[in-house]
């Protein structure tokens, strides 16, 4: 009985060591992983201070606004104001001509979605930017609700 006993004694000591091998091994992993986003973060953020560009999703793929006018063929927004209604027509068109499984391209249905979501953002901007003026015009007006 006194062996079965040491055996499962030396068993318990194997998994447990084992277990801290997988821990330490999962931290040091991790740990690299993390330093590595944060050099490349580092260098992104850098690399924007340098050449006055932004970087990330604020520029929704990298495409500007005269790039994605480009592509969906339609004119540029001027004074904030554009025409929704004919970009959405040209992106609905475009983005079914491009349909993989009719012989069109992934990429440039890619392309086209990318500069609808950009022109798209641009009209959010120029509505949020004219309700800010209205609302700094006529002040702010809460809206209250009664309960019944």
């Amino acid at each position: 009985m006194l062996r079965q006993t040491d055996f499962f004694f030396f068993l318990f000591l194997q998994a447990h060591r084992i277990v801290t091998q997988v821990v330490v091994t999962g931290a040091r992993v991790f740990g690299k992983a993390f330093a590595e986003a944060y050099k490349q973060a580092s260098a992104s953020s850098q690399y924007a201070k340098q050449t006055g560009k932004k970087v990330g999703a604020s520029m929704s793929s990298g495409l500007s606004i005269d790039e994605a006018c480009k592509i969906l063929n339609v004119k540029p927004p001027q004074g904030g104001e554009g025409n929704v209604e004919q970009v959405m027509e040209r992106f609905k068109k475009l983005f079914d001509l491009n349909d993989p499984q009719k012989g069109g391209s992934f990429y440039l249905q890619s392309k086209i979605l990318r500069a609808r979501e950009r022109l798209e953002m641009e009209f959010r901007q120029a509505e949020r930017k004219v309700a800010e003026e209205k609302e700094l015009r006529e002040g702010w007006k809460p809206k209250v609700y009664k309960d019944r």
